[in-house]
């Protein structure tokens, strides 16, 4: 899911065109690259030692070299790496491409990212980068142009082409009209995030789970009648879910999907997110909930193990969840509470003033490739092993299962995880786990996909809600582009920073009381004088020369 973004600004002066040929001495033309509008740049032969001469989409990837390839990984701290993993074997038996990882721990990964790719010392690739994540670096010409090759990658162009979802990968364009990042991909929208409840209180109180904010003020209104000394709403991740799901009903962005710019269909320009009237509405509405004590304070500063000890212990009743994390609270409430002495479920993301909507688009987290890449003799060969790992079938089912017959068997088309594996509580009798004990279906590799294979590793409740969620919410458009050049980059970093910091603080204050809302006007002047009407004005600015430009 998109955490807050790291934004770092480079004024290195590379020229990014001047990186993006294939090697200092290959020879390289420009030509049309299909399933793309921006001209492509030829690989030569010097650079295509290791590539398969007629790599077709559904075609499985085989070097015709050994090849070593240097990733960056983000190594999550519930599975960490072990380099004899049966993914890491397999992989390289079925492609003889090993993989020569950089590890860093997931907490520091952005940081470390940056570092790298900054000093010129990032790997090849460079994996786990949500959309938006690459911009701070395309001035730099530290990261490679991808839309210049994706004709070398079949299996990328079919999804985007059999998933209608060229107009949507447009808007990751700079302003040269190419862009940098290689996103995930999805089929159909995944909402994995949203509000859990204790379903058994609520029964208890004739209350049913809440279709939208109003009902669920009047939920916890109800709630915190019948326990008085009760937070019925007690929230983690200080807040920042909850803000990214509640936002896009609201018709703005915050939490972890907060960004400075928003686009106002009506006006046909953007405006800034933090001052606008429906960020206030948003902020309102939560401040209105710490006001009537149906909502705890600390739900914005306390850590997650606190919130959920209140949810597990019964003093309060709602919290925010995901699929794996809904698990988790039912394996430590068995605990606590006892099993079958309670019941806890996922309800949809309430609808709001601006309509209910599904908080997340088809674009998942992706990959950035240095533009040292464009200088290595497995150049051709590289991009044909990561559009068959990352976007073919068998590749991104590989990532996902692992090897048919270890650790699953297949019937047609559905999984079952093999006697002696489990994932996420799908086979508890399982002793080995497929993450810690194999590698597959982690974070830096397993993502996005054709909607069964995304489902495959869901229980059916998981699965239904996802359902009910696709009839009921519409999935939120994507704002038009509106890319900088390289000094305006700069420039909107050094303006937007401050800007962005003060909103967090402010949005803190409004929503627990520490400011009184009769300040929002003055506060809407502050955050102008620190920059957000000058930023706005260059977004719209630049949006408008992308528009002129790519006619």
């Amino acid at each position: 899911m998109f955490k807050k973004k790291l934004f770092v600004a480079f004024s290195i002066g590379l020229a990014v065109l001047g990186l993006s040929a294939c090697g200092s001495g290959g020879d390289s033309k420009d030509k049309e690259a299909t399933g793309d509008s921006a001209a492509g740049v030829e690989i030569d032969k010097d650079h295509s030692a290791g590539a398969m001469d007629d790599f077709k989409a559904g075609d499985t990837f085989k070097a015709t070299e050994a090849i070593d390839l240097p990733l960056m990984y983000s190594d999550h701290e519930a599975y960490p790496y072990q380099k004899d993993w049966l993914f890491n074997t397999a992989l390289t038996e079925k492609t003889d491409v090993t993989i020569d990882p950089t590890i860093i721990p997931r907490s520091d990964y952005e940081q470390k990212r940056s570092l790298l790719i900054s000093s010129g010392d990032a790997p090849y690739v460079i994996t786990k980068t949500y959309p938006g994540q690459e911009t701070p670096f395309v001035s730099s010409g530290t990261i490679l142009p991808i839309s210049d090759y994706v004709e070398y990658m079949p299996n990328y162009q079919a999804k985007v082409e059999q998933w209608d979802l060229q107009d949507t990968i447009d808007t990751l364009k700079q302003s040269n009209g190419k862009y940098y990042l290689l996103p995930g991909l999805h089929e159909v929208v995944w909402q994995d995030y949203t509000l859990a409840y204790r379903t058994d209180i609520l029964e208890e109180n004739g209350l049913d789970i809440p279709e939208t904010w109003d009902d669920f003020y009047t939920v916890l209104k109800t709630l915190k009648e019948k326990y008085p000394d009760s937070y019925p709403f007690s929230d983690r991740w200080t807040g920042q879910s909850l803000l990214k799901v509640a936002a896009a009903s609201f018709g703005t962005k915050g939490g972890w999907g907060y960004d400075a710019k928003t686009w106002d269909a009506d006006k046909k320009q953007f405006v800034y997110t933090g001052t606008s009237e429906q960020y206030k509405e948003m902020v309102t509405y939560f401040n209105k909930l710490i006001n009537e004590g149906l909502m705890d304070p600390e739900s914005f500063t306390q850590d997650d193990d606190t919130a959920l000890q209140k949810f597990y212990t019964g003093k309060s009743f709602v919290i925010s969840t995901n699929g794996q994390e809904l698990i988790n609270m039912q394996t430590s409430m068995d605990s606590t509470l006892g099993e079958g002495k309670y019941s806890v479920s996922k309800g949809l993301t309430p609808e709001g003033p601006a309509g209910a909507y599904v908080p997340e688009h088809r674009l998942e987290n992706g990959i950035m490739f240095s533009s040292k890449l464009a200088e290595s003799k497995n150049f051709k060969a590289t991009l044909q092993f990561i559009d068959w790992l990352f976007y073919s079938d068998e590749g991104q089912e590989f990532a996902k299962w692992g090897v048919e017959g270890t650790t699953y068997t297949k019937d047609g088309d559905a999984y079952k995880l093999a006697a002696d594996v489990n994932f996420k509580g799908l086979n508890p009798a399982g002793t080995k786990d497929l993450q810690k004990d194999f590698g597959f279906s982690g974070g830096v590799y397993s993502y996005g996909g054709a909607k069964e294979l995304v489902r495959s590793t869901m229980d059916e409740t998981e699965v239904a809600w996802l359902d009910e969620m696709a009839k009921s919410r519409k999935e939120l458009a994507l704002d038009p582009p509106a890319p900088f050049d390289d000094l305006e980059q700069e420039q909107a970093n050094l303006i937007a920073t401050p800007v962005k910091d003060f909103v967090d603080q402010s949005t803190l204050q409004f929503i627990v009381g520490q400011r009184p809302l009769d300040e929002w006007d003055a506060y809407v002047k502050e955050a102008n004088d620190k920059g957000a009407t000058k930023y706005i004005d260059m977004v719209n600015k630049a949006h408008e020369e992308f528009e002129k430009n790519n006619e």
